[in-house]
C-alpha cells in the first residue's frame, strides 16, 4: 500500500506530505497539496527554509494558545477546540484505559462539538492557494489528525488507509515519548501521558464509521457544519491526482 510521505523539518518530528494514498477508485492522493505537522513554532531556521523551500504557502494553525511565531508565509489561525473544551474532553475521558477508546470517545465528542471550526479548517485548506498548504497543532496527533481525516476521506481515501496514516504518528514520535512520559509530575499525568502515546489505527478508523453512519459521508457532516460545496468540489479535486 502507499504511503505518505515523511519530511525531515529540523525542529518537527511528525511532518508528512499527504500524498500517494490510494483512493478508494483506483486513484491515489497528489504531492504538494496538503502536508501535517507537529508545531511548526518549534521549527529551527534549517527548519524553516526547508519548509519555505517545499513551497508551502498557507500555514492552518489549529491551535488555540497563538504564540505568534514569525512565519514566513501567510497563517491562518483556526482554533479547533475551545478551552473549556479540553476540560470537558478530560471529564468524558476521566477513568479510561483502553487507548482505543480513549482515543475514539476524544475524537467523537470534539467532531460533535465544534463542527463549525473544523469547517473553517476545511475550508482554509479548500480556498488556499496554489502550493502545499500545511495543517498543524502541536503534536500533529489529535487535531491535525481529525482534519487530515476529513480532507482525505473527501478526496476518496478509504477509511482503512486514513487509519494506518494517522497511526504514523506513533512511530515518528516513539524516540521521545519515554523522557516525556518519565518526566509528569505525578501518576496521573503519567498514566495521561501513556495513553497519549499510542496512536491506534483502530481509534481513527472507529471514528470516521461512526462519523458516516451519523451523516452519511465526511462530505455530509463538513456540508451540515457549513463548508460551501464548490470549496468540497474544488479540495476534492486538488487531492485527487
Amino acid at each position: 500500500m502507499l504511503r505518505s510521505q515523511a519530511l525531515l523539518w529540523d525542529g518537527c518530528c511528525n511532518v508528512r506530505d499527504l500524498g500517494g494514498l490510494p483512493t478508494e477508485d483506483g486513484s491515489e492522493t497528489r504531492f504538494g497539496v496538503v502536508v501535517r505537522a507537529d508545531d511548526v513554532a518549534l521549527l529551527s531556521e534549517p527548519g524553516w527554509q526547508a519548509l519555505r523551500d517545499y513551497g508551502v504557502g498557507r500555514i492552518v494553525d489549529l491551535r488555540h494558545e497563538h504564540d505568534g511565531y514569525g512565519a514566513p508565509v501567510e497563517v491562518v489561525r483556526v482554533p479547533l477546540v475551545t478551552p473549556d473544551g479540553w476540560a470537558r474532553v478530560d471529564g468524558v475521558l476521566e477513568g479510561e484505559l483502553d487507548p482505543v477508546v480513549y482515543r475514539r470517545r476524544n475524537y467523537l465528542f470534539l467532531l460533535e462539538h465544534f463542527p463549525q471550526n473544523f469547517a473553517r479548517a476545511v475550508a482554509a485548506v479548500a480556498t488556499a492557494p496554489q502550493g502545499p498548504t500545511l495543517i498543524h497543532c502541536a503534536g500533529g496527533v489529535d487535531r491535525t489528525g481529525l482534519v487530515a481525516a476529513l480532507l482525505l476521506r473527501v478526496a476518496g481515501v478509504g477509511i482503512g488507509t486514513i487509519a494506518e496514516d494517522y497511526a504514523e504518528s506513533e512511530v515518528s514520535w516513539a524516540p521521545t515519548v519515554g523522557e516525556w512520559i518519565a518526566e509528569a509530575p505525578d501518576e496521573t499525568e503519567r498514566t495521561k501521558r501513556r495513553l497519549q502515546s499510542v496512536m491506534p489505527a483502530a481509534a481513527m478508523r472507529d471514528v470516521l464509521v461512526e462519523l458516516e453512519r451519523q451523516h452519511g459521508s465526511a462530505r455530509g457532516y463538513l456540508s451540515r457544519a457549513g463548508v460551501e460545496p464548490p470549496e468540497l468540489d474544488r479540495l476534492r479535486v486538488r487531492l485527487r491526482g
